[in-house]
């Protein structure tokens, strides 16, 4: 059910209000503030490189301990990595936006013009 014109406007004064009087509330549930979570998940694709790198020297170099060590580090990179992708709730329930969460606005804004 979509907002009124005037609810909206309340809704955006509300937001400004709360922006000057507590940023650090507002982007906490707005989930604007993501550089922990971003960075996190790009760690772990570093780490899955690093492991793709030492698989690929232990196949060089035909040793199966290293072969083994690089999936290990390939797994643990990619564990970090899906974790810190998934959307989670933030403060009283309000859910933080996911990595998929642009593509589904685009795609509601989309069918509401229709």
């Amino acid at each position: 059910m979509a907002l009124s014109d005037h609810e909206k406007k309340l809704l955006a004064e509300m937001e400004a209000a709360l922006e000057q009087e507590d940023p650090r509330l507002l982007s906490t549930l707005t989930g604007k503030a993501r550089t922990r979570q971003g960075s996190r998940a790009l760690l772990g694709l570093s780490i899955v490189v690093v492991g793709l790198l030492v698989l690929i020297s232990g196949l060089i170099a035909q040793v199966t301990a290293v072969g083994v060590i690089a999936f290990l580090i390939c797994l643990a990179g990619l564990l970090l990595f899906i974790t810190n992708l998934t959307v989670k709730t933030g403060f009283k329930g309000v859910k933080k936006p996911g990595w998929g969460q642009g593509l589904e606005e685009r795609w509601d804004r989309r069918n509401n013009q229709n």
